[in-house]
């Protein structure tokens, strides 16, 4: 019955609606709104010098707060007019088509509040390590190579892959994604940590259960912060470039390494059939990773994820097809029993879950 399905519908976007209200009271919007339009309509307003900035970060907030409160207004308007109309398919089948415009609204809405840090709307590096444990972990790796990619695909999200190692038998010692596009930053910072796998490995004969861990890092491009990096602190070395299957690769050492020596940190590209090109984007990862590094040391932020241990009690998130199908985020509690979807690109409700979570501490 068409009624029924209405309200369903409607009722389906109380989650979404509950985790916007939760975001805005913790984030305390309200009051920062009330605090500026306060502090614009005093007197002697013209003679502040941040008076530009505060008629900003008023603007920017008021465009935001209006659409806060006018999903609100469309979602309860929209369960009246149901209500009203309940006896009258015609009716009803004219509201249909605003209810789901208003699902979408929610969506979009929902994550650009909760994408509100600085570098959140910066194109990003995603770096993907594969842990101790030989092949089993280089598959697992690939795994989520595989499932970025497919999330990337399915999010709008241009990916171009810099690195590429694949292993000595299966999947890859390493990889780094490039990801431009709308919020990529945002999206991507909540896989940034250890993953862990847990399913009877098909590389054991005996088809024991194995336990496979990888480390993913995502860090922001810094496009307007710059550190001065000497030339004499840069160790640069130069390979053939090698591709999954052997492909990609060639007879010229175009692919780049660079090291860079006080703080030992290394980037590599060979996406690239020009050296020139590779180095020139292997010294923009580097000047991101510095960045990201002195943001860390300043705030006292917990140690990058090249420094953690890819191993146990370490892991934000566990992906468990064997004994049981599960997958679980440990930061956030949140879980899904389908790990396949998971693996297949299904990310948002973690990223969501993650940012919220974030909103709130």
């Amino acid at each position: 019955m068409l009624l029924d399905d209405l309200r369903e519908h409607l009722k389906s976007f109380d989650p979404a609606l509950a985790a916007i209200k939760t975001f805005w009271a913790h984030a305390h919007l309200e009051e920062e709104f009330k605090k500026l339009e306060t502090a614009t309509e005093q007197e002697n307003f013209w003679k502040d010098p941040k008076r530009v900035e505060i008629q900003q970060s008023l603007q920017a907030l008021r465009v935001k707060r209006d659409e806060y409160l006018g999903v609100l207004h469309a979602h309860q308007e929209l369960k009246e007019l149901v209500e009203l109309f309940s006896a009258d398919e015609g009716e009803l089948a004219k509201l249909a088509p605003d209810i789901t415009k208003l699902a979408d609204r929610i969506s979009r809405f929902k994550i650009s509040l909760l994408l509100n840090e600085p570098s959140d709307a910066a194109s990003c590096f995603l770096s993907i390590n594969a842990g101790a444990g030989g092949t089993e972990s280089m598959d697992w790796a690939s795994m989520l190579l595989r499932m970025y990619l497919r999330f990337c695909e399915e999010n709008n999200l241009n990916t171009q892959v810099l690195d590429y190692q694949a292993g000595e038998q299966a999947g890859i010692k390493s990889a780094t994604l490039f990801i431009k596009g709308k919020n990529a930053y945002g999206l991507m910072r909540s896989e940034h940590g250890i993953h862990r796998l847990v399913r009877i490995s098909p590389y054991d004969s005996a088809k024991r259960r194995h336990t496979s861990f990888a480390a993913v890092s995502a860090i922001p491009e810094a496009v307007e912060q710059h550190i001065t990096i000497e030339p004499k602190d840069l160790r640069i070395d130069t390979y053939r470039a090698g591709g999954a299957g052997g492909q990609h690769v060639n007879k010229t050492e175009s692919a780049v390494r660079i090291t860079h020596l006080p703080t030992n940190t290394v980037v590599q590209c060979q996406s690239e059939r020009s050296q020139h090109q590779n180095k020139e984007t292997a010294m923009k990862m580097l000047m991101a990773k510095l960045v990201q590094r002195q943001k860390e040391e300043q705030l006292s932020q917990q140690a990058s994820i090249e420094k953690k241990n890819i191993e146990w009690g370490s892991q934000i998130r566990s992906y468990v097809l064997h004994p049981y199908k599960m997958v679980k985020d440990h930061r956030t509690d949140y879980e899904s029993p389908q790990p396949d979807r998971v693996l297949d690109g299904e990310l948002m409700p973690f990223i969501e879950a993650y940012l919220l979570h974030q909103a709130k501490a």
